[in-house]
């Protein structure tokens, strides 16, 4: 099981490479989306907001729920880390039921262009 810091820094990475996406990718894509990543083996979730200057705030809350973000993640620990890595495809990760992803459909969309 990957620690808490370790899915921080899996997240900062993530946002990274949000941010070598181009301009106009991104003007097409994003639209301004809060965004939550729950990781049920850490009893954690993180919250941040998507946008065309990229993905930023993904911060912890020690497992306090209360906001309900636009785009829902759930991913274990571990999964986040190899995804995230790209010892995980997204597609087969949905399809085996190893990642939950609940948005509006047309987020959804947007963000199978992206990743």
């Amino acid at each position: 099981m990957a620690t808490v810091e370790e899915c921080r820094a899996a997240l900062r990475k993530l946002a990274e490479q949000f941010d070598e996406v181009d301009e106009e990718t991104k003007a097409k894509h994003v639209v301004e989306r809060s965004v939550s990543c729950h990781v049920p083996d850490l009893d954690t979730t993180f919250y941040g907001r998507i946008h065309h200057g990229g993905l930023e705030s993904l911060d912890g809350d020690g497992g306090v729920p209360g906001r309900q973000a636009d785009i829902r993640l759930t991913i274990s620990s571990d999964d986040l880390v190899s995804l995230v890595d790209g010892e995980l495809d997204m597609a087969r990760a949905l399809l085996g039921g190893r990642v939950k992803v609940e948005a509006s459909i047309g987020d959804l969309f947007r963000l199978r262009r992206l990743l």
